[in-house]
């Protein structure tokens, strides 16, 4: 299966009170060129989803070669930014679902979720029986993945085609951390 990695990133960050794409980690990346550099790692192909405005994000990923979409349904929030995106993405058999917020993630969780993933299933990475990011889609779920609204993302994917959902067991716990909250950047940079 040819396996691609559809990254949000049309996030406004409202609890972080500022663009936390654009944070600075203590070695000096902003949060999505760590998260950028994962992706690069893992040796999948990406598309970014940017919001409509979001044009200083889209020279950073001009620079760096990356492929990127901006979302006019971004403002729904990431259904919105999700259903958007997976009409773009190119002629891929599965998507993994990667979220911009996330800059710790191994690029070997990205591997084992996309060398799962199989015909009519949904992966997902699982740390300590904890499931997190990203999730792996069939294009099988395409259509159910473009109906979303709203801020809930496909979390009620997995509810609906739970019988299809497939646990891959990972040892990386960056598969729950995120950053909403500059306390958040602060906690998990120190634990990498």
């Amino acid at each position: 299966m040819k396996v691609g990695i559809l990254a949000l990133a049309a996030g406004r960050a409202r609890r972080f009170g500022s663009d936390k794409r654009l944070a600075r980690l203590p070695d000096g990346r902003y949060c999505i060129e760590a998260f950028l550099d994962q992706l690069a790692e893992s040796g999948l192909p990406a598309l970014i989803c940017l919001g409509p405005e979001d044009r200083e994000l889209g020279r950073l990923l001009d620079h760096r070669g990356c492929p990127y979409c901006h979302c006019p349904r971004a403002a729904e929030g990431m259904g919105g930014t999700l259903a958007d995106g997976i009409t773009r993405v190119p002629r891929w058999d599965g998507v993994l679902v990667a979220l911009a917020d996330m800059p710790w993630i191994a690029a070997d969780t990205y591997r084992a979720v996309a060398s799962a993933l199989e015909p009519g299933t949904i992966c997902v990475p699982v740390f300590e029986g904890k499931r997190g990011h990203p999730v792996g889609f069939d294009r099988k779920f395409y259509a159910d993945i473009a109906a979303l609204r709203g801020d809930n993302g496909a979390r009620a994917l997995l509810k609906t085609f739970r019988d299809s959902v497939r646990e891959v067991a990972v040892a990386d716990p960056a598969i729950r951390r995120d950053v909403d909250t500059p306390e958040d950047l602060a906690v998990n940079s120190a634990l990498h």
